[in-house]
């Protein structure tokens, strides 16, 4: 799509997890995709017109691709086309579809001018591979915050992207308990933790993401990162450092995998 124009937008329905923004269709038709990137969970492609046309893939959203390709991933895959919500006719002969089951994704546009305020993204943390996250960063993020780390590590505002997978693998290899409270966490503790969240999401990017329910890669293939999960979803099972059974908590409404032993 990036360095394309956007000829014909179909919407198949008023809404996915949210309505469309007024006049959607008409805003977007005609302009090209400049540059497509990401922010956190977003994909944003910034659009001719100057306006910003942010996506989110929800659970189960993503995207397919039809006729003359534009770009390398492609992979021919069978969707249920009753789940096909949006279909854009691309610049070039290329048909790219949004299929989305669950419908907790969503499509929306805003000033590109201002892509900074827009809601999700005001006051969002930095990126966790990005130069500006840290120990250091950490240090004053956390403190005097008196709820638990792993709380603390998913709050978007605090540290972008950070998924629930992502955040108990990081916190078992650096050794810190999920219930310790963020503001208590000693220095040399919290830059050993930045650096496996950056090892993990390297890894996890290497290995293809983690499928655990309907997850593909851009190639159609599985992601392999949940074979090297070290507590995610062990439960029950011996710690592959002291051999205790890995434990489970409820946090945020979120699964917490843990070993009680080796995370203090």
């Amino acid at each position: 799509m990036e360095g394309k124009r956007i000829l014909r937008v179909e919407t198949r329905r008023k809404n996915l997890r949210f309505p469309f923004p007024e006049n959607f269709n008409q805003r977007i038709e005609g302009a090209r995709i400049t540059r497509l990137g990401r922010r956190a969970k977003y994909l944003v492609g910034e659009l001719s017109s100057g306006e910003a046309l942010i996506m989110h893939l929800g659970m189960t959203g993503r995207f397919t691709v039809e006729g003359k390709k534009p770009g390398k991933f492609h992979h021919e895959v069978a969707a249920a086309e009753k789940h096909d919500h949006v279909v854009f006719g691309m610049q070039g002969g290329a048909t790219v579809t949004f299929n989305d089951a669950r419908r907790f994704g969503f499509m929306d546009l805003w000033p590109l001018a201002d892509i900074d305020r827009y809601p999700p993204f005001d006051g969002m943390g930095p990126e966790p591979i990005s130069n500006q996250f840290s120990g250091a960063y950490l240090a004053e993020a956390f403190k005097d915050k008196k709820t638990p780390v792993k709380s603390a590590l998913l709050d978007q505002y605090v540290v972008a992207g950070l998924g629930n997978i992502y955040v108990c693998e990081a916190l078992f290899r650096s050794g810190v308990s999920p219930t310790k409270l963020a503001g208590a966490i000693k220095r040399d503790k919290l830059e050993k933790l930045s650096i496996e969240i950056r090892k993990v999401i390297e890894e996890a990017i290497e290995a293809g993401g983690s499928t655990i329910s309907d997850f593909e890669t851009t190639t159609g293939e599985l992601g392999y990162f949940q074979h090297r999960f070290q507590v995610y979803d062990r439960e029950g099972d011996a710690c592959l450092i002291c051999t205790k059974p890995v434990k489970r908590l409820v946090q945020s409404g979120r699964s917490t995998f843990y070993c009680g032993h080796c995370q203090r």
